[in-house]
């Protein structure tokens, strides 16, 4: 702490001799109470301030989404993207003011967090902005077809987010570890406008997902099917009935994009995250590197990619052919259940086989004597507290199909398969957050040569031998010790070589475990709502609320997951 002061004063009467020729403001200061009072005081004012700013902002779009969603015709959707254009527009200027003003400011950003924006997320964040950059394109060429009969703002809104996507892609990129020191109450709103800007767009994204899958129109000539299963769009996003397409190609686009709709979900969610984690280290001192190095290395595993790779491949299989066979059969119940008795069949086999390597994993843990990371940083805080809170949303749907399946009797084999799913779920869920919580608190391997030890070794026996000569005692040295020690420390790193083996085969295993997981919800399986026995018990509007609701923060979770089970990996 001492240093760090003695480092800002340095900084302080740095600038002011550059500002003041005389020199003498700057002499007669006193720098400690600068930085001690003045400077933390500043930034707690910038947190509140846009804090407040930020909540704001939530709660206004939150009341125009849902009012767009629930009463459209006073709230369209052109009012809505309105809405969004405006803060895209003042969030994306603020972006590009910031990389400029860094970019042109000498020493503008002299400490970074060593611990945030790591390669693996931000290279998630270019592929998932990369992915919504090319919906928003495939939206352009749809609306444009439009652009004749229908609001101009339905095409100027994939063209702002475009815009916003590309330079807020740039800023976290470069700027994700940056630990502001200067214009810190700015820097804050601007942040905070950032995170409440994506969480609104992602709002929108899963409102409208949601509104696919769950909303049957009272018109169905006012709809456009794009698949069975009460899959629709309403004629309203694109034109009404009576505006028709300039072009052809119309439904290809719209089809192609729909398709990219959770990559646009994913992406926001990890700008958020990543400009909480710069919010919050606004005023921070940091040394700007990370305590250790890690390096990516699979050449000793090999039990996790395998199977873990057949079980994507089989879930793939598995999804597939349920949505082919759940659309087409839609009306003959007999083919219906049999599809989705493979459906919960195949995900409580990944589910059992989850939990049982996570608990492999758990287990291990129990007889490693790793450190824990003492050192508090934004991004470990934010890890865990997104992996506890998402997972909630999953935990909500398990146990209301529980407590539906158990009052009605469980009666026949789906919904003994229903019951089962969710009870394994839970386990599933408690068991992994528990592994990846205690992973990212343990403090890396470290190689222990036996070179070392053996020095070590000889040292002590040299000072004992100096230290009992001349005092009778036989100092003539035995060699057992020697070997015993280095038996001793050989057993430890081969103890050590095995236990980092299991946690890195369950790591992996985990994470394609979850990608699986990830990709059957976000493309459309929905088995909460083909097998009828929820809906049915809680009646349809609120079994939907609660799975519209839940759904989306569980798909997260898994995204979440494989992040956090990837640096774990790289830990052992």
């Amino acid at each position: 702490m001492t240093s760090f002061i003695w480092m800002t004063k340095m900084e302080e009467a740095d600038l002011s001799n550059k500002t003041n020729e005389s020199g003498q403001a700057a002499n007669t200061r006193e720098p400690h109470q600068d930085v001690s009072s003045s400077g933390v005081q500043g930034r707690k004012w910038g947190w509140l301030l846009s804090g407040i700013l930020c909540v704001n902002v939530l709660i206004l779009g939150c009341a125009l989404v849902s009012a767009n969603a629930e009463n459209s015709e006073n709230i369209t959707t052109s009012n809505l993207q309105a809405f969004l254009i405006f803060f895209l527009l003042v969030t994306s200027s603020w972006i590009i003011y910031y990389v400029i003003f860094t970019a042109r400011t000498k020493n503008a950003v002299v400490y970074k967090d060593g611990h945030a924006g790591p390669i693996w997320l931000r290279g998630g964040l270019v592929l998932f902005g990369l992915l919504s950059a090319i919906m928003d394109i495939f939206k352009i060429v749809s609306y444009v077809g439009y652009i004749h009969c229908d609001s101009a703002i339905k095409v100027a809104f994939p063209v702002v987010q475009l815009v916003f996507i590309v330079a807020q892609t740039y800023f976290l990129w470069v700027h994700a570890k940056d630990c502001v020191q200067l214009q810190k109450n700015f820097t804050c709103c601007g942040l905070m406008l950032t995170l409440s800007t994506n969480l609104v767009l992602w709002m929108t994204a899963v409102t409208e997902e949601s509104l696919h899958q769950t909303n049957i129109p009272a018109d169905p000539t006012n709809t456009t099917i794009l698949s069975g299963r009460s899959l629709y769009i309403y004629k309203a996003s694109y034109g009404d009935s009576k505006c028709q397409c300039s072009h052809t190609s119309c439904n290809i686009f719209k089809d192609a994009y729909y398709y990219l709709y959770p990559f646009n979900i994913e992406y926001s969610l990890f700008a958020s995250a990543m400009a909480y984690v710069m919010w919050k280290n606004v005023g921070r001192v940091a040394d700007g590197h990370t305590h250790h190095k890690v390096k990516i290395q699979f050449k000793d595993v090999f039990l996790g990619p395998v199977f873990g790779v057949l079980l994507v491949v089989a879930g793939l299989a598995t999804f597939i052919v349920y949505e082919i066979e759940i659309k087409k059969n839609s009306h003959d119940n007999s083919k219906k259940d049999q599809v989705m008795m493979m459906h919960f069949v195949m995900n409580i086999v990944i589910v059992t086989l989850m939990s049982v390597s996570t608990a492999i994993g758990c287990a291990i843990y129990k007889v490693d004597h790793r450190k824990h990371v003492i050192e508090k940083n934004p991004t470990r805080s934010l890890d865990v507290g997104l992996l506890t809170g998402s997972s909630l949303g999953q935990f909500i749907i398990s146990y209301f199909t529980t407590v539906a399946t158990v009052a009605t009797g469980v009666q026949g084999y789906l919904n003994s398969l229903s019951l089962t799913w969710a009870v394994l779920m839970v386990i599933q869920l408690g068991l992994q957050n528990i592994f990846i919580i205690e992973g990212l608190h343990r403090e890396p391997f470290h190689e222990e040569h036996s070179v070392t030890v053996i020095t070590n070794t000889y040292l002590q026996s040299s000072k004992d031998l100096s230290n009992l000569e001349g005092s009778g005692v036989n100092t003539k040295q035995n060699p057992e010790f020697t070997a015993n020690g280095l038996h001793s420390n050989m057993v430890e790193n081969r103890g050590q070589m095995w236990r980092r083996w299991v946690l890195k085969e369950v790591c992996v295993f985990l994470l394609l475990g979850n990608i699986i997981l990830w990709i059957m919800p976000s493309f459309g399986a929905r088995p909460e709502f083909d097998h009828e026995t929820q809906s049915t018990f809680y009646s349809f509007s609120m079994w939907a609320t609660i799975v519209n609701i839940g759904l989306p923060f569980g798909i997260f979770y898994r995204m979440h997951s494989v992040a956090s089970l990837f640096e774990v990996f790289l830990n052992s």
